[in-house]
């Protein structure tokens, strides 16, 4: 008796994995080397820009931003062609709930974002934001990329949709507080 309980309960405790693991499956979409084509089209030169943010340009990106930043040690990628500037990217990783999603961000060379895509999204795939979503925020000024106040929401992915608003907030404003100050 005592061992058909435990054959049973160890059943049960394999299909709820099986269960669990059969919706939460991770989808990369895209490896870094194709994100840059994503970014800059084929044969751009691509190249890394480190930001290395003072105390004062921290607490300016995090004002305009209105997130918090994991570090003052900021990535970049710089698409040019012919030694002209293409625009910005950067590889932005977040957790939505409780799994990570990857977005590439870019900009054009004046800062203005010009494309989002998902890279990597390892929540369940209804909690992702569709492409179509992503194209509402391009040219927007930043801003206005705020949930409920021009930036509609997604039933069933509002965790997804804010953390992904964070992130591209987030670069812009690096963009204009480490980036752009920088060039003048």
């Amino acid at each position: 008796m005592i061992r058909v309980r435990l054959l049973r309960s160890i059943g049960l405790i394999a299909w709820f994995f099986f269960i669990l693991t059969q919706h939460t499956q991770a989808t990369i979409y895209y490896s870094k080397k194709e994100a840059m084509e994503l970014a800059f089209g084929n044969n751009a030169e691509v190249e890394t820009l480190s930001l290395f943010l003072t105390d004062a340009q921290l607490a300016a990106v995090e004002q305009l931003a209105r997130v918090k930043l994991d570090s003052k040690l900021q990535s970049f990628y710089v698409g040019k062609r012919n030694g002209n500037a293409l625009g910005y990217a950067a590889i932005e990783s977040h957790t939505v709930r409780t799994k990570p999603e990857t977005l590439l961000i870019v900009l054009s060379p004046d800062g203005q974002l010009k494309q989002v895509h998902v890279l990597a999204f390892h929540e369940p795939p209804e909690y992702q934001p569709p492409d179509k979503w992503f194209a509402k925020l391009l040219d927007r000024p930043l801003t206005e990329l705020e949930l409920n106040q021009g930036v509609d929401g997604i039933a069933g992915a509002t965790l997804s949709v804010q953390s992904a608003l964070d992130s591209i907030r987030k670069v812009m404003s690096l963009y204009q507080v480490a980036i752009r100050r920088e060039e003048r």
